[in-house]
């Protein structure tokens, strides 16, 4: 009867801890079963000049998309262009010019036919007040420390055309590689003017002021943008592009100054 008792009693411990292995274990997997599923980036490559309206197009897709996380990149297109073709995981790529776009399809580096969604021309901003008295872009030509895009970037080339159209000489105290270093350089106080776009000018808000550029006509931006080939989130990189060529992408764009594309 002891015996019968003791083995007995065995067998409890042991179903017990059994069952205490067996809870832990399908709390274990409760949890599992319960977490949040693994999150998806999404890499965007875009221009500069596209930083405060991707930024809200991005925020409008994971809103859409539970789980998916938007990584954006910005700079130049020239810069971004090269960081793809040296193979650079990125989703999409969104150029402000159509020539950057080019050296990515070239390569065939596109994962589907890049499309234009909105335009954008250059604009004269100085510091608030105007403190050289610039007019026009035959005052850039002056003695004033001038600040534009190198030409490899967009705004770069697009200030040379917008130039040599006129018949202007410029002399830069630098070239930026982005749209945006030239209007940080202009908001700071370190240049008396700055070519940048219409759109930075309406961003920056009271930090600049911006004169209008008539001869900007010889030099419209057109901006496409293309899933990248390749990419380990196809459909997502394609419903990201829809976006921005839906009326929700569209709004945020026209808000912030840019033109349809043509």
């Amino acid at each position: 009867m002891r015996r019968t008792l003791s083995i007995t009693t065995a067998v409890l411990v042991l179903a017990a801890a059994m069952a205490g292995c067996g809870s832990g274990g399908s709390g274990g997997t409760d949890v599992a079963d319960g977490a949040a599923p693994e999150e998806t980036t999404l890499t965007v490559y875009a221009a500069a000049s596209l930083t405060a309206t991707f930024e809200q197009i991005g925020e409008q897709f994971e809103q859409a998309h539970e789980g998916v996380r938007v990584e954006l990149s910005f700079a130049g297109s020239s810069d971004l262009v090269a960081q793809i073709q040296e193979g650079a995981p990125a989703d999409v790529f969104a150029s402000a010019d159509e020539a950057n776009m080019e050296k990515l399809t070239a390569d065939g580096l596109e994962g589907a036919e890049p499309v234009a969604f909105a335009s954008n021309t250059l604009e004269i901003a100085v510091p608030p007040g105007n403190p050289a008295g610039v007019a026009g872009l035959d005052d850039l030509a002056g003695d004033l420390n001038l600040v534009i895009c190198a030409p490899e970037v967009p705004c770069g080339a697009a200030t040379q055309r917008v130039a040599d159209s006129a018949g202007v000489e410029l002399a830069p105290v630098s070239e930026e590689q982005s749209v945006t270093d030239v209007l940080a350089k202009v908001t700071t106080g370190e240049a008396d003017a700055g070519l940048v776009y219409v759109t930075d000018v309406i961003g920056a808000g009271d930090d600049v002021e911006g004169i209008e550029l008539p001869e900007a006509d010889a030099a419209v931006n057109v901006y496409p943008i293309a899933p990248v080939a390749d990419s380990a989130h196809a459909d997502l990189a394609q419903e990201f592009v829809d976006l921005v060529l839906a009326e929700g992408g569209q709004a945020v764009l026209r808000d912030a100054g840019f033109a349809p594309a043509p």
